[in-house]
């Protein structure tokens, strides 16, 4: 028989059994897959159903979808993780972790003004160990406890993959895991080894800007054929452009700021508070405690900032008392006015490298919990000339791509949509504040291309179907390929970092 009719009948075996199965109201098989989101300031899991062809977003035992990436430690080593972290992070500042992702699978030297600056930042011990991997010191009452970042990763997804299992009733044992488009092999591998040492199987690592895609269903959508993917979380903006080809996926160009988010918004609002308060009390805020309280309340502002005009923060400080401040959108804003206007030069520049106007872009995707500030939503609509895409909510667009990623490689009736991601050779153009007070040299990360389709993604019922999935054709409708593509991204920094802007390869 040949490969082609082989192809075939397994084809008609996938349609007859998902006929069946609905015309008599079979149950779906469980999820095999779960598809996760490991993210600076929220992570999130989600699994695909195979018969409705929709997702769900799993929430956490207290019914939070995006949970905060955050861990805890008590003095007696007991680990709290999410929301109950962050409500405790106020009287524990030195045992709680978080940002965990932006030292994931890194080196850095022991004089880089980026990681000093960082050790002075957080209010928890940040060191580095002889390879330059950066790591956590968290005190005990049994003694010091080093936790890298990968582990912090791990706690995490091992706290999503048991709210998952406890919603579902059935084990999750594997994971399609996201990571930013830019990471080279160590960072994707070490991000996988987080979900190891969680104790599943990583079955795919997909890109965020693909899973972004495919959670706006873009892979299936007519007359799509460039598209923008502007995500802007709590510690980074990362603009991908898309080139989407029957059902395949081309990043042509990527560029962004690593030192640009929602946190770099709330210490300049910080930096305002701090001031206000010298000058009311005179006295300058130094202890701990006082200082996470005041980033917590900073952060509560400014979402509530997304939806209203002002926000009251208060306050109830040691050497203080209590204290209120109310804070304007404008305000927020003006505080904020340089870092947004930053946010257009790596997309102008990802469009230049793509050879692509703003008029021939077809659809714009905000990603990320920033990205919900009406300020930024103007800027990038104001650029293309039209409003981007709000429907899917920016914090769970690249974990519903992912889950979609997960119920395919999983296997399912109607299989329709594929995302299917090849190793590629990229480049990113990074572009710095001066605040940074970086030059940044260049670097390249490389992972070598397979140009063969994995098996995984084109297996049907057991039987390979390579040419027909990738072909689009009538039965299946397969989506998503990302093709081995050279691609470079820029880092832009604003003024305010006081940094050479040079082309670094990642």
């Amino acid at each position: 028989m040949s490969s082609m009719s082989m192809i075939g009948g397994a084809i008609l075996i996938v349609l007859v059994a998902g006929y069946i199965a609905r015309q008599y109201g079979l149950p779906p098989p469980p999820p095999k897959i779960a598809g996760v989101d490991l993210g600076t300031t929220f992570s999130s899991i989600g699994i695909y159903h195979a018969v409705t062809g929709a997702t769900t977003i799993i929430p956490d035992e207290i019914g939070k979808k995006s949970v905060p990436s955050v861990v805890a430690f008590l003095p007696n080593g007991t680990v709290i993780v999410g929301t109950r972290a962050v409500e405790q992070q106020e009287k524990n500042p030195q045992r709680t972790i978080y940002d965990a992702k932006r030292f994931i699978g890194r080196t850095f030297e022991k004089d880089n003004e980026n990681f000093l600056a960082d050790q002075k930042r957080y209010p928890f011990v940040i060191k580095l160990d002889d390879t330059g991997h950066a790591f956590f010191e968290i005190p005990l009452d049994s003694g010091t406890r080093k936790l890298y970042p990968q582990e912090v990763g791990s706690i995490i997804i091992d706290y999503l993959r048991t709210a998952a299992e406890k919603h579902l009733k059935t084990p999750l044992k594997q994971v399609v895991v996201s990571v930013p488009a830019e990471f080279g092999e160590t960072q994707r591998n070490v991000t996988g080894k987080a979900a190891e040492l969680a104790g599943m199987e990583v079955r795919r690592v997909i890109s965020e800007p693909t899973a972004a895609a495919l959670a706006y269903g873009l892979h299936k959508k007519k007359g799509v054929e460039n598209v923008v993917v502007v995500d802007l979380g709590g510690g980074t903006l990362d603009v991908s452009v898309l080139w989407l080809q029957g059902g395949v996926f081309v990043t042509q160009a990527m560029a962004g700021n690593n030192r640009l988010g929602g946190q770099d918004f709330n210490d300049r609002v910080q930096k305002h508070v701090l001031s206000a308060l010298q000058k009311r009390f005179g006295s300058i805020v130094s202890d701990k405690e006082d200082l996470q309280q005041i980033r917590l309340e900073i952060e509560k502002a400014k979402i509530r900032l997304t939806t209203h005009p002002k926000a009251t923060m208060n306050f109830e400080l040691k050497d203080i008392g209590k204290w209120n401040y109310e804070l304007l959108r404008d305000e927020f804003e003006r505080l904020n006015e340089d870092l947004f206007k930053s946010i257009e030069r790596p997309i102008e520049a990802a469009l230049a490298d793509a050879n692509l106007e703003p008029s021939e872009v077809d659809e714009i995707v905000l990603v990320g919990g920033s990205s919900r500030i009406p300020k930024v939503r103007q800027i990038v609509g104001h650029y293309f000339g039209k409003p981007p895409n709000f429907g899917v909510d920016p914090e769970l667009a690249v974990v519903t791509g992912a889950a979609v990623q997960a119920g395919v490689i999983g296997g399912g009736w109607p299989l329709q949509v594929a995302a299917m991601e090849l190793p590629t050779k990229r480049r990113k153009r990074h572009f710095y504040t001066e605040e940074q007070k970086v030059n940044e040299k260049e670097k390249s990360v490389y992972k070598p291309p397979n140009f063969g389709v994995d098996p995984e993604l084109a297996v049907v019922t057991g039987a390979a179907v390579q040419a027909g999935v990738i072909g689009g054709g009538w039965p299946l409708q397969v989506a998503a390929m990302e093709l081995p593509t050279k691609r470079r991204k820029r880092h832009f920094y604003t003024e305010e970092q006081k940094v050479n802007e040079k082309e670094k390869s990642v």
